[in-house]
């Protein structure tokens, strides 16, 4: 028990009449006593992020929960955990309960996840913190990046059951219905499948079909605008052009359910047909009279009634409050239950097609196929010195810059490697992995990490330019900064100190430009992750050429930071102000940086809706299921498995990428087009989902036009459907660059924030205009990226 320290005391009486505090411990059953635990709606038990043993940490925390189910082993808990391994051992826990609620957020999965993510899709680790973060709209009259940043900030992810009206339309139909009349953006649905069992289905395709109750996820601003995606009616509503008008209707005759015809069909309290029972009154088989008029039944065995019914009852939805259902319903029909596309659902691959030439004889994924595998390899083989690592041809290339001891707490790299190794990469796309750090250290991880394929290792120090020389970090895709030594230091402002030092030592690096043109255009050299073959009806036509780096400064680089506050230290010319806000700030904008702290945040989103959590993971974890971590928790290394069709269909799932719209098939409306057109040409040609923008900074001042909100050198953020084959595109340039502001549907009020057009106009975010010359010639800097992964029916020629 801690007494609480002079701000948090000010927090309290600024809400005493909500906040209530007891000093004490949950491992006292009388403190448990003082507080009702058994009348809560849920107990929430924070980590400490910044202790020096996470290990010890979590143990705490783990005893804490034990205490609290001992008392209580009803009561709903969602508890922080800072080590993956560590949520093992909450599933032995007895009265731990996945389909109440009970939910383990772990941070170091999450917050490597993110990381990872925007070595995809640079800015995605910003978008998708906001998403979560449920913060309140804050309006700037000027027109500067932070006026369309906040737009952005203030949208939040939503759910909501669909209107009988979508039932027997496929997911894009409906979510360019949505978005063209409803004025929402829809990105996935729970998806049931024929044996009831639930799964989050993220822009799943043409192949699945609304189904009668699918709870669909939905990026807005407010829950009142959600509710228009259940109250839609055809008959009502069809000619309705204003979005706010669309309220619910009286046009219907509410249907009775096939649960409630059985139940007029038979008597539980004498088993007889409710016809010819003498329990009820006159009144009450008149009423049924009208109603078997009205809804004829079939026959039904008096003696199979009730069993009929009471099987039927346990198919049934739960008429529980949203809240329970969403609990009991939802994704936690069974520990085992996965964020993930239903293995053994035929309706889950276009046309039922067999996954054929399969090579049964070599183990190429992990045994729930959800990541590339390999056998494991000793650390000695993967080590490289500086004239190895200078003489590799490493280009489209992740550096891991990570410092860290023999001492230090482990940070778990497993959780950065596993969305990059994810089986929904075809293996010539996997972008290779390199650390530079201290070999010490490295040894420690490497248990976690020998499975996985292309990854490197080359001893040294971040701060040393000659071993950042020789990995070539002037063409990599994403230089990732770590640090393993953050929490030993008591002194806040020096926690960041090793991250920032590294992070300022590359920006002011020099190279020379004729190393990247030569390795770039020498023959026959590809750089990871691209493909000379795209079809020219593909988003990306060809290979963009490799681009060359002169300076640090256009690097892309995301740091780590354990102290908000040192945020400041990492743009010397930025014009923060030191007390702003975190997500305020230049850096964390722009997705160069990245703090465990906006992860308390998804404690109360998850409280309210336990779904969100299940979409963040399933976004940024790459695959991680509770299957795969009970295989963990087994022997704490993934197990290679054979490539069978159940296997191999997991590789059907979407990812999040970049589009360029300086080139392919949308540099047209790079030119004057309009977000709208965009969104609908990219779901309809190529069922791409478009959630966001990522841009330069300081764009919109870079001509007159006042509507002016997106150039030819923004790229799109987007999901791509798993009934595709498109490639993709990324553009980068300096650290000058917009975080990706989600395409938020704004309403007629908000329109004029963003383009000219008149009222009735189609809903149109952002308007794109032609680019100056001096954005051209920044986009000459801009490289290429991975493509976007197709469905999967064959196993390639992989080594």
């Amino acid at each position: 028990s801690i007494s609480p320290n002079l701000e948090l005391e000010a927090l309290f009486k600024r809400h005493f009449t909500q906040v209530e505090f007891y000093q004490g411990s949950v491992l006292n059953p009388h403190d448990l006593a003082r507080v009702k635990i058994e009348s809560a709606d849920a107990c929430l038990i924070l980590a400490n992020k910044y202790c020096a043993d996470p290990d010890a940490e979590d143990a705490s925390n783990i005893m804490r929960v034990i205490s609290i189910k001992n008392y209580h082993p009803k009561i709903r808990i969602i508890t922080q955990m800072l080590q993956y391994h560590n949520k093992a051992h909450l599933l032995n826990i007895p009265s731990w309960n996945w389909k109440e609620g009970d939910d383990a957020i772990c941070l170091a999965e999450l917050k490597l996840g993110f990381i990872a993510q925007s070595c995809l899709a640079p800015g995605l680790s910003t978008m998708l913190a906001n998403l979560f973060s449920m913060r309140s709209f804050i309006k700037i009259e000027e027109d500067t990046w932070q006026k369309y940043y906040l737009e952005g900030v203030a949208n939040e992810m939503y759910t909501e059951y669909l209107s009988s009206a979508f039932v027997g339309l496929s997911f894009p139909a409906v979510c360019e219905l949505v978005f063209a009349k409803l004025k929402l953006l829809m990105i996935a649905i729970e998806y049931k499948s024929e044996k009831r069992e639930s799964s989050i289905l993220i822009n799943p395709g043409n192949h699945v079909k609304i189904q009668e109750g699918t709870l669909g996820f939905f990026i807005a601003s407010d829950a009142k605008e959600v509710k228009r995606a259940f109250f839609y009616c055809k008959a009502c509503h069809d000619d309705i052009t204003d979005p706010k008008r669309i309220k619910k209707c009286g046009c219907k005759r509410p249907k009775m359910s096939i649960y409630k015809r059985m139940k007029l069909a038979c008597c539980f309290d004498c088993g007889r047909s409710e016809r010819d029972c003498s329990c009820m009154s006159g009144s009450v088989h008149s009423n049924m009279d009208t109603l078997e008029r009205a809804f004829p039944l079939s026959s039904v065995s008096v003696n199979d009634c009730s069993t009929s019914l009471r099987a039927f009852e346990d198919e049934q939805p739960s008429t529980l409050s949203p809240k329970k259902k969403q609990r009991n319903g939802g994704m936690r029909n069974s520990p085992n239950s996965s964020p993930k596309l239903m293995r053994h659902d035929p309706l889950l691959i276009p046309g039922n097609e067999q996954i054929d030439n399969m090579d049964a004889n070599v183990k190429k994924y992990d045994s729930t196929g959800m990541f590339h595998w390999c056998p494991a390899k000793d650390i000695e083989k993967v080590i490289l010195t500086r004239s190895e690592a200078a003489m590799t041809v490493l280009s489209g290339h992740v550096v891991v810059c990570i410092f860290g001891d023999v001492k230090s707490a482990l940070i778990g790299l497993r959780n950065l490697v596993m969305p990059l190794r994810a089986s929904n990469f075809h293996y010539h796309e996997l972008k290779h992995i390199v650390f530079v750090g201290s070999l010490e250290y490295l040894r420690r991880e490497w248990e976690t990490l020998h499975n996985f394929p292309k990854v490197s290792i080359l001893p040294g120090t971040p701060l040393s330019r000659a071993d950042l020389r020789a990995v070539n970090i002037n063409l990599c895709d994403m230089c990732v900064i770590l640090s393993a030594n953050q929490n030993n230091i008591d002194d806040a402002s020096l926690q960041d100190k090793e991250c920032i030092l590294a992070s300022l030592n590359i920006k002011s690096m020099q190279f020379d430009d004729s190393i990247g043109v030569l390795q770039a255009n020498s023959q026959g050299f590809t750089p990871p992750g691209m493909d000379r073959s795209s079809p020219d009806n593909s988003p990306v036509h060809g290979l963009l050429r490799q681009p060359s780096i002169t300076t640090g400064a256009n690097i892309p680089i995301i740091t780590e930071l354990v102290n908000d506050s040192n945020v400041q230290f990492l743009d010397q010319d930025d014009d923060d102000d030191p007390d702003t806000e975190l997500y305020l700030t230049q850096p964390f904008a722009c997705g160069t940086a990245f703090a465990v702290s906006v992860l308390d945040s998804l404690m109360s989103a998850t409280y309210f809706n336990d779904n969100i959590l299940t979409l963040i993971r399933t976004l940024v974890t790459g695959g991680a299921t509770p299957e795969l971590e009970a295989l963990i928790a087994e022997e704490n290394a993934l197990r290679g498995g054979y490539s069978t069709p159940q296997t191999l269909a997991n590789r059907d799932r979407c990812r999040v990428a970049q589009l360029a719209l300086y080139d392919g098939p949308f540099a047209d409306l790079g030119d004057g087009g309009c977000y709208g057109d965009l969104f609908c040409k990219a779901l309809k040609t190529y069922n791409m989902l478009c959630f966001g923008i990522y841009r330069l900074r300081d764009a919109h001042l870079s001509t007159p036009s006042q509507c002016t909100k997106r150039k030819k050198s923004s790229s799109v953020h987007s999901i791509p459907s798993t009934a595709n084959r498109p490639n993709r595109t990324k553009t980068r340039d300096s650290r000058e660059k917009q975080n990706a502001t989600r395409m938020n549907r704004m309403g007629q009020a908000e329109k004029k924030w963003f383009t000219d057009e008149p009222d009735n106009a189609y809903p149109r975010n952002i308007q794109i205009k032609p680019m100056s010359t001096h954005m051209a010639n920044q986009i000459n800097q801009y490289k290429s990226t991975s493509s976007l992964i197709p469905p999967i029916r064959e196993v390639e020629d992989e080594c």
